[in-house]
């Protein structure tokens, strides 16, 4: 039929003249099988009929039985996921009343592992009633939601016969009402004058379109010396089960506190107040077993953003020390996080991490630069120790797996950093340790010991770290 003829790649495969060959004539059948079954005619059959030989050629007609029309109903969830179906029916691609595609139901196992609160326990099944296929989805819920925090209320050293109220929560809230809704909400407060507060939103599908629509705040007030906060909003799509790519635009701007210590300087301090408008996208890739604790695969993330930068005179700052300054300029950021992941037999495996990232700018300011260094990144120092314009930095971490989600792990952390404002040309932070990672009822358990050492820290024990953490699951 017509409609085969344009879908198919080479539609003479079989072309009169050419030497006969078997499998030319099994890769059409084979074409043409894929297209019914990808376009609503999963019944399709294609026989070959009134063969004849003669002395030099061979000849047959093509007998094709498309069968009934089949649509997709509905998606129903035969695990104990409160997930609403409809939801799980737009992330899949299944949508009712579009054309059958066995090519989106063998995709559905593979996106559902990327969904991170809920988990996939068998193969989806099908059935075919009145020319219209449901689909059966065996998920169950994962305890991935979160809530905890901690107060602790300290003798005030600043100010006397006072109390410092330190500490720290979290909330993590995922699938809202199980039309996978997401919210974040962290702060933290670990000194008097230090801060950080960081909230998210996420909103899929919004207005019965396949785009998502998320939004986030960030607020870092670092001592007395300056005070940041970024803005953003992203429109993403999910290109396919495993890939995934959003469009951001974000509003940062940067103040400077201690202006005091700048009265009578002679030259623009490192830190200054200014506004940073940017626009770019973020692709991600997913192809691991497990979203949450992956144990084979690999995944990535890239993000690039570019935009212009506005520098600010603060009136506590002599103004001729902006002079020559250009105010205006031009500023791009790139980054990229990959991690590859294997196992051997039951017990063995190992993680690799590359990462690395670059801005740019003719007045680039220490407030606006990359933060690394603690849990997350470069174990060994403390959260946010190094401030960077440009870094790379590889984690080596083998692992000895006791339980699901159970092992110990030894590790290498080794990266390269750079810090043109503070005229750090290179530096290389290097840290190595071990830990465990602990599944319990009520969440992970992580334990790190570590020691580091840069230009700026000496190798040592009394230089040591311990990061631990808990994650509490409901």
């Amino acid at each position: 039929e017509p409609w085969l003829l344009r879908k198919l790649n080479s539609p003479f495969h079989l072309t009169e003249g050419r030497a006969f060959s078997f499998k030319g004539w099994q890769k059409l059948m084979h074409d043409l099988l894929d297209l019914g079954q990808n376009n609503g005619y999963p019944f399709m059959a294609v026989k070959l009929d009134s063969i004849q030989q003669s002395e030099k050629g061979i000849s047959a007609v093509i007998a094709m039985d498309k069968g009934p029309y089949i649509s997709f109903d509905t998606v129903k969830i035969t695990g104990n996921s409160k997930t609403k179906p409809i939801y799980l029916a737009k992330k899949l691609g299944i949508t009712p009343g579009e054309p059958f595609s066995q090519k989106k139901v063998e995709d559905a196992t593979k996106a559902l592992k990327n969904i991170p609160y809920i988990s996939i326990v068998g193969s989806p099944e099908l059935s075919f009633q009145n020319e219209q296929a449901t689909v059966y989805l065996p998920v169950n819920d994962r305890k991935i939601n979160s809530l905890d925090g901690i107060i602790g209320l300290l003798p005030n050293e600043i100010e006397a016969n006072k109390w410092l109220v330190t500490g720290q929560f979290d909330l993590q809230l995922y699938n809202v009402a199980g039309r996978g809704r997401d919210y974040v909400l962290n702060w933290q407060r670990l000194s008097q004058y230090s801060q950080n507060l960081n909230v998210e939103a996420k909103e899929p599908f919004v207005l019965g379109t396949n785009l998502d629509l998320s939004a986030s705040f960030n607020l870092l007030k670092e001592d007395t010396t300056f005070l940041n906060r970024a803005f953003t909003l992203n429109i993403g799509y999910q290109l396919s089960p495993t890939a995934y790519i959003s469009f951001f635009g974000k509003r940062q701007a940067g103040d400077l506190l201690a202006v005091k210590a700048y009265e009578n300087a002679s030259k623009l301090p490192e830190i200054a107040d200014f506004r940073y408008n940017s626009y770019g996208a973020t692709y991600a890739i997913h192809r691991v077993d497990d979203i949450i604790m992956p144990k084979q695969g690999w995944q990535s993330t890239t993000t690039f953003g570019i935009g212009n930068k506005q520098l600010l005179e603060n009136t506590g700052i002599p103004p001729e020390l902006y002079q020559g300054i250009e105010k205006t300029s031009l500023q791009y950021f790139i980054q990229t996080n990959t991690a590859y992941y294997h196992r051997w037999r039951q017990n063995l495996g190992v993680k690799l991490g590359f990462n690395a990232g670059d801005m740019d700018n003719s007045n680039l300011l220490l407030n606006d630069l990359f933060r690394l260094g603690g849990l997350q990144s470069i174990r060994g120092f403390n959260e946010n120790y190094f401030y960077t314009n440009r870094y790379l930095y590889i984690n080596v971490e083998p692992r000895f797996y006791f339980g699901t989600y159970s092992y110990f792990l030894l590790f290498t952390d080794l990266g390269k950093v750079e810090n043109k404002v503070e005229n750090v040309s290179q530096e290389w932070p290097i840290s190595f340790g071990g830990g465990l990672n602990l599944e319990t009822s009520g969440g992970i358990f992580k334990f790190v010991y570590a020691m580091g050492q840069a230009g700026s820290q000496p190798l040592g024990f009394n230089y040591s770290r311990i990061h631990f953490g808990f994650t509490g699951r409901f």
